[in-house]
């Protein structure tokens, strides 16, 4: 049983030795370009939008723009810090508030930016927003995106690898290994991959909200709300796509002071 199912995943272990992304100074695994993801991304950006409703020329979207573009100038800003300006070729920044009672922001791979209005109580002030776009921004910059692309296509040539090694067992046995291949590259690799991204994301989010001129302390202020608001209640984090709130605070408050001190640097330099 170990070794069928280390057939297929043993394919996922490509996601630990690839190029080094500049932005996290990581290997990452990534088969699609900028050149291929920024212009499906730009388009399915803007398909979105004439779909759904923008709000424009309110309080809440003047603050979306204006922490949008803090944070963009902040990405700019670390880019150079770490001698990577041509790093952000490509990338079109724009920030949209959408009417939308959903508890959500996202950032497409190339600088696309939508908020729901429905974050917006729990986000509550410039540095709650900071927070959440800080994140986002940092999905884009790390190249969360694509990674997720390249590891859901190993995941699939890795149940390849599976129904290959089966193929001469009955079909019971072929579609039970499959199973276990599922919930086993699910479980004990995709998963954990996912909320790799989400603290990494977290991580680079916080230096730049700190960057930015922004208080990191009240990132940690802003999860704190976003738990309250859920009541506590989520799935074990074993089988989330995000670790949980308790351990997302307990990770920034442990990152907050090494944010500030990239700020200060990153600041200071000419």
């Amino acid at each position: 049983m170990k070794k069928i199912l280390l057939i297929g995943i043993s394919s996922i272990s490509l996601l630990y030795s690839c190029a080094t992304n500049p932005i996290t100074g990581k290997k990452e695994l990534n088969f699609v370009s900028n050149s291929e993801l920024f212009p499906s991304s730009f388009q399915q950006y803007g398909s979105f939008l004439k779909e759904n409703k923008i709000i424009t020329g309110t309080p809440d979207a003047k603050r979306v723009e204006t922490v949008g573009s803090k944070i963009r100038a902040a990405a700019e800003k670390y880019a150079i810090y770490l001698r990577q300006p041509q790093y952000l070729n490509g990338y079109q920044w724009e920030y949209k508030l959408v009417d939308s009672k959903e508890i959500n922001a996202w950032c497409m791979p190339g600088g696309k930016i939508v908020v729901y209005s429905g974050i917006l109580p729990i986000t509550k002030d410039e540095a709650g927003l900071a927070t959440v776009l800080g994140h986002e921004v940092s999905h884009a910059l790390a190249n969360h995106g694509a990674q997720r692309m390249s590891a859901s296509q190993l995941q699939e040539l890795g149940a390849v690898g599976v129904a290959v090694a089966t193929g001469s067992q009955s079909s019971e046995k072929q579609q039970m290994w499959q199973q276990y291949y599922g919930v086993g590259s699910q479980v004990g690799v995709m998963l954990p991959f996912s909320r790799s991204h989400e603290n990494e994301a977290d991580k680079i989010g916080l230096t730049l909200m700190a960057i930015a001129g922004y208080n990191p302390d009240d990132a940690v202020l802003f999860w704190q709300r976003m738990s309250t608001q859920s009541g506590g209640q989520s799935q074990p984090e074993f089988m989330s796509t995000h670790p949980s709130d308790a351990t997302r605070m307990a990770n920034l408050k442990a990152l907050i002071p090494e944010a500030r001190a990239i700020a200060a640097k990153v600041n200071a330099a000419k």
